[in-house]
């Protein structure tokens, strides 16, 4: 069962003048440290990070707090799967949300889509409870 959705578009040029304006202030705020790996080993550096702030608020919208109550920026990762796919890591008070949607009985999975198109990037994410037990 679906617990929780969320989307969000972002304009890469706003991450870039954060970027630009706050630097690694803005980047250890937001980003965590293998994010920010990520981010950096790649050519189109900005648009890996674009990707990744839309995907923190995705995922505060299908938690349903936004960021907000205790909710913080490095509660959610982006990581990926062996095979390239995305996913998010959930830690702290993010963890402690989506363990309160998730119904006795059931485990939840994040599923991840990212997608950019400069200027744009654009993320969706699917909260899904599975029946199960948590190992």
């Amino acid at each position: 069962m679906i617990i929780g959705i969320g989307t969000d578009i972002i304009d890469i040029r706003r991450i870039q003048r954060s970027i630009d304006r706050f630097g690694d202030r803005f980047k250890t705020r937001v980003f965590t440290p293998g994010e920010r790996a990520k981010a950096e080993s790649r050519r189109r550096e900005t648009d890996t990070y674009a990707k990744r702030f839309a995907a923190k608020e995705a995922t505060a919208k299908a938690l349903g707090t936004g960021i907000y109550r205790g909710v913080i920026w490095r509660d959610m990762e982006v990581i990926n799967l062996p095979g390239g796919k995305p996913t998010m890591k959930l830690t702290g008070k993010a963890l402690d949300r989506m363990n309160a949607l998730t119904p006795a009985g059931h485990v939840p999975v994040v599923h991840v889509t990212l997608t950019d198109d400069h200027p744009w990037a654009q993320a969706f994410v699917v909260i899904e409870a599975r029946p199960g037990e948590a190992v």
